[in-house]
């Protein structure tokens, strides 16, 4: 009898899904001094050549005092010598999580260029300065978002979400500045490893991490693909 739940081997095989990767390498010698500056080489050449959709994006992965693990992904916001910040809900499931367990990985797909970026470390509250500034750059719409949604939370139904945003766009109209809601707010990650793969052929990608180096520098360990 066959099994009507089976999915036909075919062109929804994932198991004969291959992609042929054909770029060109990356070596010790070409990258930058620390693993911000390589970073921000990679970035900006998939935000101006590539054109990648949301290239800021970035899946991350928290785990719970029990080491249940789970991810999402959210959009960078900020990055340097000090870390990749992003903002979220501290009601959230990932706040949550790193309220318990601070360890957190961060994950650029980049796919279209066959290149991803890891970044393992810790995760830290930013300053409610820091928060309102960049609260304040957020669209309207945005703004009152972060107020009417008690993120990763059970609700009713898609109508008590509109609902409570509609009363905060009554409340707040288009042009009245909106307060910044005291249980939201950034994360810095504090890498302790950065990882940088690219795809090479044959499935034999070049991997190359950064870590601490003894003296407070980076040095570059090659990774097995």
């Amino acid at each position: 009898m066959t099994d009507p739940d089976a999915v036909p081997r075919g062109p929804l095989d994932p198991s004969v899904m291959r992609a042929r990767y054909s770029a060109e390498g990356l070596s010790e010698s070409a990258l930058a001094a620390t693993p911000t500056k390589q970073f921000a080489r990679w970035f900006e050449q998939v935000v101006t050549g590539a054109r990648l959709h949301e290239p800021n994006a970035m899946v991350v992965s928290t785990s719970d005092a029990e080491g249940r693990i789970s991810s999402r992904t959210v959009l960078l916001k900020q990055f340097d010598a000090d870390g990749f910040v992003f903002y979220t809900n501290y009601g959230s499931r990932k706040a949550r999580d790193l309220a318990q367990n601070p360890h957190v990985s961060l994950l650029f797909p980049w796919h279209p260029v066959a290149r991803q970026v890891i970044v393992t470390g810790v995760a830290r509250r930013t300053g409610r300065d820091e928060t309102a500034a960049y609260f304040r750059t957020r669209p309207h719409g945005s703004q009152l978002g972060a107020w009417a949604s008690a993120q990763s939370s059970v609700i009713g139904s898609r109508a008590t979400l509109d609902s409570a945003y509609a009363e905060l766009a009554a409340r707040y109209p288009e042009g009245e500045q909106v307060p910044v809601p005291p249980h939201w707010g950034g994360f810095r990650v504090v890498p302790s490893a950065v990882e940088f793969w690219q795809g090479r052929e044959n499935r034999l990608h070049d991997r190359l991490r950064y870590v601490p180096a003894a003296d407070g520098a980076w040095r570059v360990e090659r990774l097995s693909p």
